[in-house]
């Protein structure tokens, strides 16, 4: 599966085969645990979103809620986004994810992962834990050359 076209986050784990469904549940977890108050989950762009609403974050260039994590399970693979793992927090990241002794496979901001066991899910948990709704607000205007 590359993009679900559920519209829950119930319906995309229940089309997951068993073993796919515990993985993605597995980092979903991790990612609840952690998350802080004022993001919402849902389904946006075909995997399981964490996103500041609209009515939050005010309108944004697209027209969609502003993406903090998102995760898929993905053809042969599965890939947990960070967004604010692209820019400055990437270097402090990578060296928390080396200092576990764990293999990162990381592009922009997706990190790629064969099973759960593969992530370091204390840094990941650390790094979703670590932006409040207001700092990502902040974070993405500074990011994106929005002001306010």
């Amino acid at each position: 599966m590359v993009q679900s076209k559920a519209s829950t986050v119930a319906d995309y784990l229940a089309e997951l085969p068993a073993e796919r469904r515990a993985e993605v549940t597995a980092v979903r977890d991790v990612i609840l645990a952690h998350l802080p108050d004022g993001y919402v989950e849902g389904m946006l762009w075909g995997m399981i979103t964490w996103y500041v609403p609209l009515e939050v974050s005010g309108p944004t260039y697209n027209k969609q809620p502003l993406s903090y994590v998102a995760l898929a399970a993905q053809k042969n693979y599965y890939s947990v986004y960070l967004t604010t793992v692209n820019g400055p927090g990437e270097e402090s990241f990578r060296a928390r994810y080396a200092a576990t002794g764990k293999k990162l496979d990381m592009g922009k901001s997706c990190v790629r992962f064969k099973r759960s066991s593969d992530l370091a899910l204390d840094v990941i948990g650390e790094e979703i834990a670590g932006t409040p709704v207001s700092e990502f607000l902040a974070w993405h205007r500074a990011n994106s050359g929005q002001s306010g």
